[in-house]
């Protein structure tokens, strides 16, 4: 069983729902994330999303989309980033840690010598943002390997012959995107939510993870009440993007903001 089902199993037992932050690794400068990491950890986070700079994230709000061109520009590469996850697994062991990212960087490296540097790295699971399950076989096989969960974004639009597609290749856990569009964008109809949520557990047995659009602990809280995790990203991304300049601070907001939502869906 990999960390991030010990993780939802764990967390189901005692009846608690999972806080999976979301941050682009690099984004405001190497050592700053390497602190972020750190201080979600210790704020309440039981996975995190590590985002792999990519130079046109699609999927991804204007937030995210200027935090993927910053790191971009500072050079910073898949390498550095699995440096900032070993770096953080010779302190912390137990909190999940997933790359969320594109295809292209995973390709330029190599399935199979990706997968290898992930798992030596400590990466527990992989979404690759624009790789639909039709083209996953070949990565998903050396993820395999190496004991990686390969998660999936299941959309609103999402049809039931493909859920049923995407129930026989993911692991780990599902990321429901709440809303259509980009990352950051729009209000949750929490209703919606929930009518998707019912749909998709016809097909899709894993825990699912709710994303896009939630904003604060009081929305947070609305969401895990049928789902298994709750996932926040464009708010800290904000933060970063706003206090980058001051260390102290910005880690001090995020690992605040970190600390409501885990109490609050809690």
């Amino acid at each position: 069983m990999s960390i991030i089902s010990n993780i939802f199993n764990e967390l189901g037992q005692s009846g608690k729902k999972a806080f999976i932050p979301f941050i682009t690794a690099g984004h405001g400068g190497l050592d700053n994330s390497e602190a972020l990491v750190f201080s979600l950890a210790n704020n309440g986070a039981d996975i995190i999303e590590l985002g792999v700079p990519f130079s046109d994230p699609m999927a991804d709000g204007p937030v995210i989309a200027k935090s993927h061109e910053r790191a971009v520009a500072d050079g910073i590469s898949l390498n550095d980033v699995l440096a900032i996850v070993e770096r953080f697994r010779e302190h912390n062991q137990d909190t999940g840690i997933v790359l969320m990212g594109y295809t292209n960087p995973i390709e330029v490296y190599g399935y199979k010598a990706f997968a290898e540097r992930a798992q030596e790295a400590g990466v527990d699971g992989v979404l690759v943002v624009d790789m639909p399950p039709e083209e996953a076989h070949d990565l998903k096989s050396e993820l395999d390997a190496v004991e990686i969960d390969f998660i999936f974004l299941v959309a609103p639009t999402t049809t039931d012959d493909r859920l049923k597609d995407i129930s026989k290749l993911a692991t780990g856990f599902v990321y429901f995107v709440s809303l259509k569009g980009v990352t950051g964008a729009g209000n949750l109809d929490i209703d919606s939510v929930n009518h998707h949520l019912a749909r998709m557990r016809n097909h899709i047995k894993l825990p699912v993870g709710v994303g896009f659009g939630i904003k604060n602990a009081k929305t947070a809280k609305q969401v895990s009440e049928n789902a298994d995790a709750v996932i926040v990203g464009s708010t800290l991304v904000s933060i970063v993007e706003q206090l980058s300049s001051d260390k102290d601070k910005m880690i001090t907001k995020v690992g605040n903001l970190a600390n409501q939502i885990s109490n609050a869906i809690n």
